[in-house]
C-alpha cells in the first residue's frame, strides 16, 4: 500500500489553445492556473506549444502550398513567446496567486538569439510568480524543422522544489 503522507495534486490541462492568438490563450491558460490552484493542485502543467498553438500544419500542408505554410508561419511567428514580457508576467502573476507551480509549453521566439528562430519550449515557473527557466526542445522532429530551430542542450535541467525535483522533455525526446 502507498504512503499518501506527501501526496501531491496535480493539475494536467488537457485543452485547446485559442489558435494563434498568444494573448487570449494566455489568458485561457491563466484562468486554468487560477482554477487548480483553488482546488488544491501544487502544480499545473499544459500541452506541448501551448500558446500560441502547436503548428499541427507541418504534418498535414503539402510542400507546395507555400502561400497556406507561410501564412501560418507569419501567424506563429507574430504570437510567438518573449520570455520575459506582459505575456509571461501574466503567467507568473496568475501561478503566484495561485500558488502553484507551472509548466507550459510554448513556441518561443529569442531576442537573446537571432530574434528570427523559433523555439519549441517548456516554460517552468514557481510558486512565488518567477520564472525557474526554460528548456528548448533539442531536435524538432520531422516537419516541426520547417519552424523550429533546436535547442542546443544548456537548457536540459530540473528544478528542486519541495514537490520534488521538476524538469521535463517533450515528446520525442521522451
Amino acid at each position: 500500500m502507498p504512503n499518501n503522507k506527501h501526496a501531491v495534486k496535480l493539475a494536467v490541462v488537457q485543452a485547446a489553445p485559442v489558435f494563434l492568438d498568444r494573448a487570449a490563450t494566455v489568458e485561457k491558460a491563466c484562468s486554468y492556473i487560477r482554477q487548480a490552484g483553488k482546488e488544491g493542485a501544487a502544480l499545473v502543467a499544459f500541452p506541448e506549444s501551448f500558446i500560441p498553438a502547436y503548428p499541427d500544419w507541418v504534418w498535414a500542408v503539402p510542400p507546395g502550398e507555400e502561400g497556406t505554410l507561410n501564412e501560418l508561419y507569419a501567424g506563429l511567428f507574430e504570437n510567438a513567446v518573449e520570455i520575459p514580457r506582459p505575456d509571461t508576467q501574466a503567467l507568473c502573476q496568475a501561478a503566484r496567486a495561485a500558488g502553484v507551480y507551472v509548466v507550459v509549453g510554448v513556441t518561443e521566439r529569442s531576442p537573446q538569439t537571432s530574434n528570427g528562430s523559433l523555439y519549441n519550449t517548456l516554460l517552468y515557473i514557481d510558486p512565488q510568480g518567477s520564472v525557474m527557466g526554460r528548456h528548448r526542445k533539442l531536435v524538432p522532429t520531422g516537419g516541426e524543422r520547417l519552424v523550429w530551430a533546436p535547442g542546443d542542450g544548456s537548457t536540459l535541467q530540473v528544478y528542486d522544489t519541495p514537490l520534488g525535483k521538476i524538469g521535463g522533455l517533450i515528446c520525442w525526446e521522451n
